[in-house]
């Protein structure tokens, strides 16, 4: 089994097309629906008492929910708008709301969880959430320019208590004062983590682990429609198909990285979370042979 913690919101998106309100979201939620494919998923999360039932049903397909909270008053919100080349995000609003008062508590049946994925939560709470489990053999996390320019130093403790960090590249830059991104991962292997993925949107990611760098290119699309939760769905995707495997070999973690790449262009495909709710185990896999056709010469 595979326990995911993080944010479950309620997002309004601005795209130069459409405008999304108060749809369901969150890295938590994208995350947890995409490995939801490959194993079975626990999600530790809260909401507040104004979440939609309808959303509770969407999560309840997908997901084990008994780290679920629902807590008296309003649930973490997020409005962003994107440019005219979906390539620019930038954030109008971010309200922790119930978020901010949470003190999450690993179910005894989740603690035995041998992979655990961190999302991009205050880095203090997942810490001590990690030490909740067990017996992990595999734990990521991910982090955002909030938590880096508020908890700094909180998110570089963080990183020395998982085995892998993904991060987007802009993120990367700025966690480690760095510009070039070997650099940046080599210094996050310093602080601790084995393992670096950087994410690098529509342009692939790359992976470092030793002297090991392992690129990948994005799945190629003519249309993207809405790109939140991409790389969510990419780091969910990445530890689901792991989880399934019960595995943390170098060679599975370069295909986990590409089954990221695909679960993050059917994300893209649509807005909010219908790209994940519309796909299934068969598209996933004429993707993968798709993209294994587009990069093999």
């Amino acid at each position: 089994m595979l326990t995911v913690f993080g944010s479950t919101a309620l997002d309004t998106i601005r795209t130069p097309t459409k405008v999304l309100k108060d749809v369901l979201g969150g890295a938590a939620t994208f995350a947890g629906i995409s490995a939801s494919f490959f194993v079975d998923t626990g999600l530790i999360a809260v909401v507040g008492t104004d979440f939609p039932k309808k959303y509770h049903n969407i999560l309840s397909k997908y997901l084990d929910l008994q780290g679920f909270v629902v807590q008296k008053g309003k649930t973490f919100r997020y409005d962003g708008s994107y440019d005219k080349t979906l390539s620019t995000r930038t954030t109008n609003k971010t309200e922790l709301n119930v978020l901010g008062t949470f003190k999450p508590k690993v179910p005894d049946s989740y603690k035995k969880s041998e992979f655990v994925y961190l999302a991009n939560n205050d880095p203090d709470q997942n810490s001590l959430l990690i030490r909740e489990f067990d017996n992990v053999k595999f734990s990521m996390c991910d982090t955002i320019e909030f938590w880096i320019s508020t908890k700094r130093n909180s998110v570089i403790k963080m990183i020395k208590n998982v085995d892998a960090v993904v991060i987007n590249d802009e993120e990367a830059k700025l966690l480690t004062k760095e510009h070039n991104l070997i650099k940046c991962a080599k210094k996050m292997m310093n602080w601790g983590a084995k393992y670096i993925i950087i994410k690098k949107g529509e342009h692939g990611s790359l992976l470092f682990f030793e002297d090991v760098i392992f690129p990948s290119v994005a799945f190629s699309l003519e249309d993207i429609i809405d790109p939140t939760g991409a790389g969510d769905s990419f780091a969910g995707a990445m530890i689901g198909y792991l989880a399934n495997k019960k595995s943390t070999r170098l060679d599975d973690i370069k295909k986990s990285v590409i089954y990221g790449n695909v679960m993050g262009s059917f994300a893209v495909e649509r807005f909010g979370l219908d790209g994940l709710l519309n796909t299934n185990k068969k598209k996933i896999e004429n993707r993968i042979h798709q993209y294994q056709k587009m990069i093999d010469f």
